[in-house]
């Protein structure tokens, strides 16, 4: 790897035929030795980038350079110096754990006996040892992972492409996998996460992107993205009856309109404000619905959270997003003639 950035994304565009544009014209840097993520719901354009930067997929547009290789000119090279698991475990059943990872560094042009050191070191890091003669077939899905994350590395790669790789697992296992990876950056491995998961993103990436409808809207630390939203968070829930006759629009138009309040918007049954002077805000807020006629469940005053710098950039919360997938995903759907549910 050279000593400039680990990853290189200039002006980076993908288009899909049938017009659909999954990445438009996004620009980055991730640093040697960085944990960087890229925050996001479905849909929005993480999977494609990824899979471009690991060469799995062409650009329509740009220059992306990855361990300061182009990925057009050399992708073998890219190969060579990457580590890559997407959401789609691609595991050997009938194999045991340890022979799986063997095979992976024979793949990778390592000894057999090199091969076999390895495996034993990254089955130690990634807490499989005691199961590395079982077959595959018998791991739980936590297991899987990281399984799967330990042969992304048998061939020591300098930068590891993670997409979403804690979808699906159990609080216990989310965790686990989450220490792993921050023992890899420890050592110096540059990662470049995708998540749709804030909590994820708040804890292991120490600069990220929040990247929507294929174009990124945030860029940098957690830390800084939260201290850009300023004030504090007055979250309203709403009574389950609350009236639909036009009166919630009524509320919401009056507490954008209170002195102090910075931005409001509805969302998952209730309203959330920035506000300057919660103490202020918070008795002002709660006339403005009862001006309205509407009920409040309960009201809370939190810090800002990586929720609310995905609201501000958006206008949404991530977890309204009714995307079933990257565009990718939905075109290969399409393509193969199989239809997602």
């Amino acid at each position: 790897m050279t000593n400039g950035p680990a990853v290189l994304v200039e002006g980076l565009g993908k288009t899909y035929p049938g017009g659909v544009r999954a990445v438009d014209g996004i620009s980055f840097e991730v640093a040697r030795g960085e944990f960087f993520g890229f925050l996001g719901p479905n849909g929005a354009g993480k999977t494609t980038t990824i899979k471009i930067l690991a060469t799995l997929l062409p650009k329509s547009e740009g220059h992306v350079e990855v361990a300061g290789l182009d990925v057009t000119r050399d992708p073998k090279a890219v190969r060579q110096a990457i580590g890559v698991a997407l959401q789609e475990v691609g595991l050997d059943d009938l194999s045991k754990g340890r022979d799986f990872l063997e095979l992976q560094g024979l793949l990778y042009g390592l000894t057999r006996a090199k091969a076999r050191d390895r495996a034993a070191v990254l089955l130690e890091l990634v807490g499989l040892s005691s199961v590395a003669d079982r077959r595959v077939g018998s791991y739980s899905g936590g297991m899987r992972r990281r399984i799967d994350l330990a042969g992304a590395l048998m061939h020591n790669p300098g930068v590891l492409f993670l997409d979403e790789p804690t979808t699906g697992l159990d609080p216990q296992s989310r965790i686990a996998v989450w220490e792993h990876l921050e023992e890899l950056n420890a050592q110096g491995v540059t990662i470049f996460l995708t998540t749709q998961h804030m909590d994820e993103a708040d804890r292991l990436c120490r600069r990220l992107a929040i990247i929507d409808h294929g174009r990124l809207v945030a860029e940098g630390s957690p830390a800084e993205l939260k201290a850009g939203v300023g004030g504090d968070i007055v979250h309203v829930a709403f009574d389950s009856d609350t009236s639909a006759d036009g009166s919630l629009d009524v509320a919401l138009a009056a507490v954008r309109d209170l002195p102090g309040v910075r931005q409001a918007d509805i969302a998952e049954g209730g309203l959330t404000a920035t506000v300057g002077d919660s103490g202020a805000a918070a008795p002002a807020i709660m006339g403005a619905f009862q001006d309205a006629n509407l009920s409040i469940a309960n009201l809370s005053i939190t810090r800002p959270s990586l929720d609310e710098v995905f609201l501000q950039h958006t206008g949404r919360q991530i977890r309204d997003s009714d995307a079933d997938g990257d565009a990718e995903d939905r075109m290969w759907s399409q393509w193969m003639g199989v239809n997602r549910r």
